[in-house]
This record gives structure tokens, C-alpha cells and sequence, in this order.
């Protein structure tokens, strides 16, 4: 048996520390008791700090053999990984209910499945994400408070007057230097992705007229604002946020996945583009290593049944119904299925407790599937797993995200940048691969929405193979955020 702890330091030692040893030893009690080969199990122990997330306090996962070693084995040659929350797990009840988990391998889930196995980035979960976008104001109605409060601290890294001013001299700065050259074009693209309330957008052109009134550069008279976002409510709230700029600001809803999609027309113009924790909330895959063998990580989103009986009662359906239900909701929205089903939502408010009810309850079952040619797995369109490799292989038994959205996003924006321009992005960055060793990196729900951190080594990969440097640094103008600000720009 492996017995493995993903915790920093200050979460297994000091006054605040996990006393561990009672969690593990229940553990080990109840695998002794119930598996006969102890050499395929391994105990795998986070610290969840997501107070939200997919998981119970207990686990159990599946690990599918690498063909030749089942050819060596007799019988059943899977492993299983047991999972553990640190945080939430209780040793007195942690035995009996290891043990319940362990008896079901051979019997009857507890849990209602919406999906089929699959990789994580087409997760259920990430319809549930898309949602909370697309239907923002109604969630914001039934819960009574913004979708900023969600986050820590009650609002975004990124909004600071004073980054906003070091940005703009940086680009006044590269203006002047292209204007004495005669190579500065007469139309000036700043182009921001991830819009939130449009903050961010109205601190950086109040303080872009102020400097510019200041300098006399005529820059502002040439400024053109673009602001994109997934979410039509979120660009509505934005728009008002910069209404006194009506002469420099543009509206679009775009894909973050896309965005050339709908920003065609801006390739390579855009000076400056700006992202602020969008990267985190795009879908992403994860692999693991174990023993040197590499596996993709397959999830299904399900219900606990009790959840489920619940849930389903509470819609006059049964709990085989919810899977159709959820589907359709994912699908049609609360206020169309309000409309099409009304003997289970009879108003729109209900269709909406359904959801909230639904996404409190979604869970996500995980097993490990060898994951054999690695070259041939696709990371995002063009970019292929090889990236992978030499970040995997160097770094020991791991398991990461492989961000296959950031990294798909990220690609796709980068030619939309002036050969003078910017990228810079505010967000949770893993920078260290170790990282994922000693801390727990989602997904974890923040209010109806998905986060997890971002890969941060391979979008510094992805960057250089096309040119650009990629580099990160702690947010500056604010103390402890665990939010990073990577940058990309041309090497040319």
C-alpha cells in the first residue's frame, strides 16, 4: 500500500495543523478489512480548501491496468486509489463509510449517473459552467448578491488603479517610440477579454484620458476599447460601467475559446490584450503518473441517490428522470424549460431552484484509464499531448491539469496581437509543477460556476513553440493573492 499526502506544510504541522494520523489509520482499517491485495492500493490525502467542490469526503477511484501488466496478473488486475479530504474527513465515521465504498465495487452504486465515462473537459460540469454565464441575472435574483462576492476577497485581483496607470505608460511608452518611427497606425486596438462588471474596463480609460490630457499625446482621440465576454448580462453591466466613453468602447459576446471567431478582424492590431481570471474557468482535462505509467483522468458527474430522490420529489419526477431533466436544462435554459415543461416547473423561479439544487448536489466520480500514445492526444486544436512530456516525465508520479481551454484560448488570441503587443492575464497560475503536490487545484464550485488553476508551464511551452516569451510575477497591488500575472510578447 502507497499512502501519499498532498498538504503544505503549514496544514500538516503548527497549531492549525490536520492531525492526519486518526484519518489514516481509520483508512488503513477499513482497506485491510475489505481488499485481499494490498500492493494495489494506494491512499491518496488532500486538503480541499475549496469549501465547494465535487467530491465527498471519501473517494474511491479505479485504476485500469496497462495491458501488460494485466497479462502477468490473475483475475480482477485493477488497482483502486482511495481519495481522502483532509479537511472534511472524520475518523470515527471515515471506517464504516470507506467500507460501504469498498463493497459497492462488487455490488450496486449509491450514485445516480448523468453521464457517461469521459474526459473531464466534456464533463457535464462544464454545461452547468456555461449556464451560470448564459443565465447570470437569474442567479443573481434567487441568490440576492453578485457573482463577485463569490469570489476572495469579494471581488477581482485585477481592478486597481494603480496597474491601470504602470499598463498605460507601458503602451504610451511603446506609442512614442513607434510614433518617432512613423510605424504607430492611426487606429489604437486595446482589447479585453473576460469583462466582469466593467470595472477594470472604466478604471483603465478614466486613468488612459487622465494620463493622456496630462502628456498630450492625442492618443485618447485614437483609442479603440474592445470588451468581450461570454455572458450577455455581464457585457450589460459592463456597458453601463463605461458609458462616459461611449466614443471608444465596443461591445461584443465572444467564445473565450474563439475569439478569433468574432475578432477576425483585429489580427495583429491589438496592442494590448487583457484577460482577467477567465483561464480558470475554462474546461480542462487532468492526467495522472503513477509508478512511471501515465493515465487520463475519466469522470462522470452523478448524484448521490438520496440527493437524488430529493431532488426528483421536488419536481414531481423520478430520480431515473433527472438525467433527461438536467440535460434539457443544460440545453433549453430555466426560462424555456419552465415553458416546455411546466407539469415539473411550473415558473421560471422553479426551474431555477431546480438548477441551484441540482449544481449543490453534482458530484464527480473519477478513474484512471492508461493513457498509452501520448503524441497522439490532442491538448487543443494543432497542439499535441508531446508538449506534455517533457513537463510530465520530469517531475516524478504526478497528477495536473492539462488547462486544455487556457490552452486553447491562449493560442488563439496570440495572433491578434500587434508584433509590438501585449498579452497579460491575471489569474491562478501553477508555475511549479510541485505545486500540485503539496496543494489541492480543483475543480472547485464558486458559486454556480467552475475553477480550476491553470497549467501555467504549458502555456509557456504552447507560447514559445510560436514565437513568444511567456513569464510570470506575483500580482503586485495586492498582498497574498494567490492570483499570478503571466505576460507574452513576440520575440521578434
Amino acid at each position: 500500500m502507497l499512502i501519499e499526502l498532498r498538504a503544505s506544510d503549514d496544514r500538516l504541522r503548527g497549531p492549525k495543523a490536520v492531525d492526519a494520523a486518526p484519518i489514516l489509520t481509520s483508512a488503513y482499517r477499513a482497506i485491510a478489512d475489505s481488499l485481499p491485495d494490498l500492493s494495489r492500493v494506494r491512499v491518496v490525502a488532500d486538503y480541499i480548501q475549496y469549501r465547494q467542490n465535487f467530491r465527498d469526503a471519501v473517494e474511491l477511484r479505479r485504476v485500469e491496468p496497462w495491458a501488460i501488466d494485466s497479462a502477468t496478473l490473475d483475475g480482477d488486475a485493477r488497482s483502486w486509489e482511495v481519495a481522502i479530504d483532509l479537511r472534511r474527513a472524520k475518523p470515527d465515521l471515515l471506517e464504516a463509510t470507506l467500507k460501504d465504498a469498498l463493497d459497492e465495487t462488487n455490488g450496486t452504486s449509491s450514485r445516480l449517473p448523468l453521464e457517461q465515462w469521459g474526459h473531464g473537459s466534456r464533463s457535464v460540469i462544464w454545461g452547468f459552467n456555461g449556464l451560470y454565464w448564459k443565465a447570470l441575472s437569474l442567479w443573481e435574483q434567487a441568490t440576492g448578491k453578485s457573482y463577485e462576492s463569490a469570489l476572495p476577497g469579494g471581488e477581482s485581483d485585477a481592478r486597481n488603479v494603480q496597474a491601470a496607470r504602470e499598463l498605460i505608460l507601458k503602451l504610451f511608452e511603446l506609442w512614442d517610440n513607434l510614433s518617432t518611427r512613423r510605424a504607430l497606425p492611426e487606429e489604437l486596438y486595446v482589447l479585453e477579454i473576460g469583462v466582469g462588471n466593467g470595472n477594470q474596463a472604466a478604471v483603465f480609460l478614466d486613468e488612459f484620458r487622465r494620463l493622456d490630457r496630462e502628456k498630450g499625446h492625442g492618443y485618447y482621440r485614437r483609442l479603440h476599447y474592445l470588451m468581450g465576454d461570454y455572458s450577455p448580462h455581464v457585457l450589460d453591466l459592463a456597458r453601463k460601467a463605461v458609458a462616459h466613453h461611449p466614443e471608444h468602447v465596443s461591445s461584443l459576446v465572444l467564445d473565450a475559446l474563439r475569439p478569433t471567431e468574432t475578432l477576425g478582424f483585429l489580427r495583429y492590431k491589438a496592442f494590448l490584450v487583457y484577460i482577467s481570471n477567465v483561464y480558470d474557468n475554462l474546461p480542462t482535462d487532468e492526467i495522472v503518473r503513477i509508478g512511471g505509467h501515465l493515465f487520463q483522468v475519466e469522470t462522470r458527474a452523478v448524484f448521490d441517490r438520496s440527493a437524488a430522490e430529493s431532488l426528483a420529489t421536488s419536481v414531481h419526477a423520478k430520480p431515473d428522470d433527472l438525467p433527461e431533466l438536467v440535460a434539457r436544462l443544460l440545453r433549453l435554459g430555466p426560462e424555456l424549460l419552465a415553458e416546455v415543461l411546466p407539469e415539473h416547473f411550473p415558473t421560471v423561479t422553479d426551474a431555477v431552484t431546480f438548477w441551484r439544487s441540482a449544481w449543490e448536489a453534482l458530484r464527480l466520480e473519477e478513474r484512471y484509464v492508461p493513457l498509452i500514445e501520448l503524441d497522439t492526444y490532442e491538448i487543443a486544436p494543432e497542439i499535441g499531448g508531446e508538449l506534455l512530456r517533457p513537463i510530465v516525465e520530469a517531475n516524478g508520479d504526478v497528477r495536473m491539469h492539462v488547462s486544455n481551454g487556457a490552452a486553447t484560448s491562449f493560442a488563439d488570441t496570440l495572433p491578434l496581437l500587434h508584433p509590438h503587443g501585449v498579452l497579460q492575464c491575471h489569474d491562478l497560475f501553477v508555475t511549479d509543477i510541485h505545486q500540485y503536490v503539496d496543494g489541492f487545484r480543483g475543480p472547485g464550485k464558486y458559486d454556480g460556476s467552475v475553477v480550476n488553476w491553470v497549467n501555467g508551464r504549458l502555456l509557456a511551452a504552447i507560447g514559445n513553440r510560436r514565437g513568444f516569451d511567456v513569464s510570470f510575477a506575483s500580482f503586485a497591488h495586492r498582498t497574498g493573492a494567490n492570483v499570478l500575472t503571466m505576460t507574452a510578447r513576440s520575440r521578434d
